[in-house]
């Protein structure tokens, strides 16, 4: 009875217009991490988001928001319309409810959100073995459910949270999607989900579900050329939330604060620096060998001013001189004044 009544206020709290979609039970290991995808309405892109914990609504405690990290790290895609939620280490003491909302802070229209209940256990009864997969337009994908010997006779699905669609156990064909296979394998206590001839419309968050029990994985489907739409800049380059270290979309990897434009200045340079300093480095190489040669070219042509190291000294045996006079009688012709004295130089002997 107590039950009940607890879950009939638990409703009551959560009652009215509420566009906030997300899982309703995980379940992970202990000191393992999950990423738990929250949707909202476009209308809320702007605004605060937050995890809160506890059974009822008006007494939740904030445990994370966009400007506190801690163990529940928050990431908003405005583009995508989601934020997500990465539980990291958690204990077995964690278990209990949660919600997945957005900070509106009005009397008449309250805050946008939606519960869910996690599980914390040593063994959890459901599992992926991958929580985010990535495939090419046109290819196939594989995504393996596992679950303990309690959940061996429970309904296997294959789900789509933006869709609220669920796939079942054999083969599904649908003109919008790629088709989906299911095939259950109880000796092994696992499930296969095969996506065939994907889409890029494909990408987004799924979840396998095996009774109550929900374990979400993220879907990446890229195209086979370079070409890039918004969609795929939304995925490359999310908006992380302000002064946070957050997860990125894959719900894996860790990146820094300052959202996509910290993100985009990396990319590009590592895109432009790189070449251009291959660039420098093929100058200076070409520079050097210019100069290599030019030497060479210099060592190879003889110089004439290298005769001897220091001046030129010449020096003379004898040194006559001549009158005018004399000159006439040996019958030299002289083209000079005669009467200026002329001097006669013997042959020069370097010195």
């Amino acid at each position: 009875m107590a039950r009940s009544l607890n879950l009939f206020g638990l409703l009551l709290y959560t009652s009215g217009t509420l566009s906030m979609k997300t899982l309703d039970h995980v379940t992970l290991s202990e000191s393992g991490s999950i990423t738990i995808p929250c949707l909202y309405d476009s209308q809320y892109k702007p605004n605060s988001k937050y995890w809160c914990e506890g059974y009822f609504w008006n007494s939740c405690q904030i445990t994370a928001h966009t400007n506190a990290p801690g163990k529940w790290t928050i990431t908003d895609f405005p583009a995508n319309n989601i934020f997500t939620v990465k539980l990291n280490k958690l204990t077995s003491s964690d278990s209990g409810y949660y919600w997945c909302a957005v900070k509106i802070g009005t009397y008449a229209n309250p805050d946008d959100r939606k519960y869910l209940y996690v599980t914390v256990k040593s063994a959890p009864d459901v599992f992926v073995v991958s929580s985010s997969v990535s495939g090419h337009e046109g290819g196939n994908i594989s995504v393996q459910c596992l679950y303990s010997s309690d959940y061996q006779n429970k309904l296997k699905q294959w789900c789509r949270i933006t869709h609220q669609s669920c796939y079942t156990v054999g083969r599904t064909d649908t003109s919008q999607n790629s088709s989906v296979q299911i095939s259950d394998d109880d000796g092994r206590r696992s499930f296969t989900v095969l996506m065939t001839g994907l889409r890029l419309t494909d990408s987004g968050w799924y979840y396998c579900s095996v009774g109550n029990l929900q374990v979400p994985v993220h879907l990446l489907v890229q195209r086979h050329n370079e070409n890039k739409t918004e969609s795929d800049d939304a995925v490359l380059f999310p908006t992380i939330c302000r002064n946070q270290t957050a997860s990125n979309d894959m719900g894996d990897n860790n990146c820094s604060p300052g959202g996509s434009d910290q993100m985009l200045w990396t990319f590009l340079l590592l895109y432009t620096a790189v070449p251009l300093l291959l660039l420098l480095m093929l100058v200076l190489v070409i520079w050097r060998l210019i100069q290599k040669h030019r030497a060479l070219i210099r060592k190879r042509e003889p110089d004439v001013y290298s005769v001897a190291e220091g001046p030129l000294t010449v020096a003379y045996d004898t040194v006559v001189f001549k009158k005018a006079e004399d000159c006439e009688q040996n019958q030299v012709s002289i083209s000079r004044p005669p009467e200026r004295d002329e001097v006669v130089y013997s042959t020069p002997r370097l010195q």
